[in-house]
């Protein structure tokens, strides 16, 4: 029996959720609890014939159904109460998307009173004829797919946390410009899989590839009425289904196995998949504005959170919040995560505004929510990575360092102190204002462990990131002060204020080449500080090479050449791209940056000691760590193994205007320290410093040191 086929053993029970193939026929099942009937529609070249689902239980209706063979493009039409105070907005006259469709074809058809024509939601007019045949012409279909596929030898490439170098991109992002991939193939998830992007990949050093989300989406009828669209994917028509924006192929099995190959060949690279999923909300936005597409007209009160009057509770930013507390709607996201495990093959996933997924009884984030409980004891999902986004827009809704084992996450304490220290308390001093000292940077270079010590995590917790695709970029970061968000039509009004960004002088691009120098330098001591801190280091693909987005900190409807990577470098993108790559090797070749716990102060063999010095050598003090204009500190690593093992590297982080004199530390077994990269430029010093010499580093510099081992 094939795989995808399994054995039916019971008929008086629900089977699984969605199309299921037995080796008896094939059966439906649609949560909708609240319903009073419930009618498949499969769709042909003759149109649409109605089946009546005969069985219901536990608020599930399913039938038998032979005819749901893959290929069969097919939905929903579910009849009940109309009562919006109590959360039901059932219509019969609504076509829905089944919730658990591995595959959506066609696109939403904004009607044409809403805009005076049909418009999808990719901002293209329908056709001026439609089918009439067709009684649901602006809704696309749910789609059976065979999820048989050669994976041939494909293995997880499981790389170790310690290990992990997390790449963020977007599948178009990423491929749109680039000259070695076939212009058919361009912002495809075949283009994943051609040669010349894995080799960027892994002779950059990265190891885990995030992609922004993937899961079927629609745009909001706000954008399209501006002639834009959703980019980045954060509004989900389907859990199960991959978006067929995103494939070179033009049928939706041809989608699903386009994604797999891509899967594949990267894995046989080496390369870990992460999904960026978004389980917090739905594409339907508002049930007082948002358009019915599935989950709403199918059990609203069942998906959604609810206030007393039936009203959506927000704690998203987009019009609702799907309720996790109740088991049938934590079953789907469950079931999709396996599912994308199990038919895709990928390795673990970021979760979208992860507080909102553990937000129990009374709306407060629960740590020992249900649904993280089942995460951490499904055998399937505790072995795959798990990455919180841990905030939300809701009461309370930031939680770093409050999610259990297995959760890493992203660390914005991470991402504000180093740009702080690195550009706005720069910009501070020059002013003759004080900045924050070194005292949160020490804190977040050593692990965190203020926030992931408690339940014994480790610094493995800590995805260790300066930038993220909302934000702006690295180079941005050195460019601009203020946000420069026009083009996405809310009059700048959108995307973050707190940006803790410098421009050097200067808003935007300069010829003056002393603001420049000074810029590209700023991206190395970030670059640095994210791929040296203790914890995972996650970049943001593009920022390896000095990718611009003009100011631009909320490109999330921007589809074209703002957010697309470009692949023709200047020199100096070409120098910091062989900088990302040499500080990776760093990382790679020092396992004591990569320890699984949290550096210690006092020696214990086998364990990264880390001690924090001041530029005449001796260890910083209670008053030093206090003083809000200390701009200069030096990490030293180093660990107790048997000498000819031993590792040693001093991080000298100096952040002052001018160049400095830094006594290089005595650490036992070492008899010198060499230059082994500075953000500084130029050739490294000729030879070893002995311990208790000098060496000049120059002004807001990040330098690294490698021990030489006593012989």
């Amino acid at each position: 029996m094939p795989p995808h086929v399994r054995p039916r053993r019971s008929t008086d029970v629900p089977p699984p959720l969605g199309v299921t193939r037995w080796g008896s026929g094939t059966e439906v099942a649609v949560v909708a609890r609240h319903a009073t009937a419930v009618d498949l529609c499969l769709f042909d070249a003759a149109g649409e014939r109605r089946i009546p689902l005969r069985r219901t239980a536990y608020g599930i209706w399913w039938d038998d159904v032979p005819e749901l063979v893959p290929g069969t493009r097919y939905g929903f039409r579910v009849h009940g109460p109309w009562q919006p105070e109590h959360g039901h907005r059932h219509n019969p006259e609504k076509l829905l998307l089944d919730p658990y469709g591995g595959a959506v074809e066609g696109w939403v058809h904004w009607r044409p009173e809403v805009f005076g024509h049909a418009v999808d939601d990719a901002g293209h007019s329908a056709p001026d004829s439609l089918d009439p045949r067709d009684s649901a012409p602006y809704v696309p279909r749910s789609v059976v797919l065979d999820h048989t596929f050669d994976w041939g030898e494909d293995q997880l490439p499981s790389v170790p946390w310690t290990d992990t170098v997390v790449y963020e991109a977007h599948v178009r992002g990423l491929t749109m410009r680039h000259p070695a991939v076939p212009p058919e193939l361009r912002g495809t998830y075949a283009a994943l899989a051609h040669p010349a992007v894995l080799e960027h990949l892994t002779g950059l050093g990265v190891t885990t590839l995030e992609l922004l989300p993937i899961h079927a989406f629609v745009s909001e009828p706000a954008l399209v009425q501006q002639g834009l669209h959703n980019y980045w994917g954060y509004n989900t028509l389907g859990f199960f289904a991959p978006h067929a924006g995103y494939a070179a192929a033009g049928d939706p099995q041809g989608v699903a196995d386009e994604l797999k190959g891509a899967v594949k060949a990267l894995h046989a690279a080496g390369i870990e998949v992460l999904l960026d999923v978004v389980y917090n909300h739905t594409a339907e936005q508002s049930s007082w504005s948002g358009p019915t597409l599935s989950w709403r007209g199918l059990d609203n009160a069942t998906y959604y959170r609810r206030d007393a009057r039936g009203r959506d509770i927000d704690v998203t930013g987009c019009g609702n919040t799907l309720d996790l507390r109740q088991p049938l709607v934590a079953r789907m996201v469950l079931d999709s995560l396996r599912h994308w495990v199990e038919n895709y093959h990928v390795d673990g996933f970021r979760f979208d505004l992860a507080p909102a997924l553990a937000r129990g009884r009374d709306d407060a984030y629960e740590r020992d929510h249900a649904f993280h409980v089942a995460l951490q004891t499904d055998p399937v999902l505790s072995r795959v990575k798990l990455v919180a986004e841990p905030w939300d827009v809701g009461v309370h809704g930031w939680r770093t360092g409050q999610f259990p084992a297995p959760f890493a996450e992203w660390n914005d304490r991470f991402r504000d102190t180093a740009r702080s220290f690195w550009l706005a308390d720069v910009a501070r001093q020059l002013h003759g204002q004080p900045g924050h000292g070194v005292r949160e940077l020490a804190t977040r270079m050593a692990g965190s462990a203020d926030l992931f010590a408690d339940g014994n995590r480790g610094p493995i917790a800590s995805i260790n990131l300066v930038t993220a695709h909302d934000g702006f970029t690295l180079a941005d970061l050195t460019a601009y002060e203020q946000k420069h968000n026009h083009a996405n039509g809310e009059d700048n009004r959108d995307g973050h204020s707190d940006n803790r960004s410098w421009n050097h002088g200067v808003e935007g691009p300069t010829d003056d080449p002393a603001v420049t120098a000074a810029r590209h330098r700023s991206v190395r001591n970030l670059l640095a500080t994210t791929i040296l801190a203790t914890g995972v280091p996650m970049l943001v693909a593009g920022d390896e090479a000095g990718r611009t987005q003009h100011g631009n900190n909320n490109a999330y409807c921007q589809d074209n050449p703002l957010t697309w990577l470009r692949w023709d470098h200047a020199p100096w993108q070409e120098e910091l791209l062989a900088d990302t790559r040499e500080l990776l090797a760093v990382r790679r070749e020092l396992s004591l940056l990569r320890t699984p716990e949290f550096p210690r102060f006092a020696p214990e063999a086998g364990r990264t000691r880390l001690r924090w010095y001041d530029e005449t050598g001796d260890v910083v003090d209670g008053t030093q760590w206090q003083d809000p204009w200390r701009r200069t500190v030096v990490a030293v690593y180093d660990t107790l193994h048997a000498e000819a093992d031993r590792q040693a590297v001093a991080l000298v982080l100096h952040a002052g205007p001018d160049q400095l004199e830094v006594v290089a530390p005595a650490v036992e077994g070492v008899t010198g320290w060499r230059v082994r990269w500075s953000s500084g430029g130029g050739p490294p010093a000729t030879g070893p410093v002995a311990p208790g010499r000098t060496l000049t580093v120059a002004p807001t510099t990040f330098t690294v040191l490698g021990g030489q081992p006593r012989r």
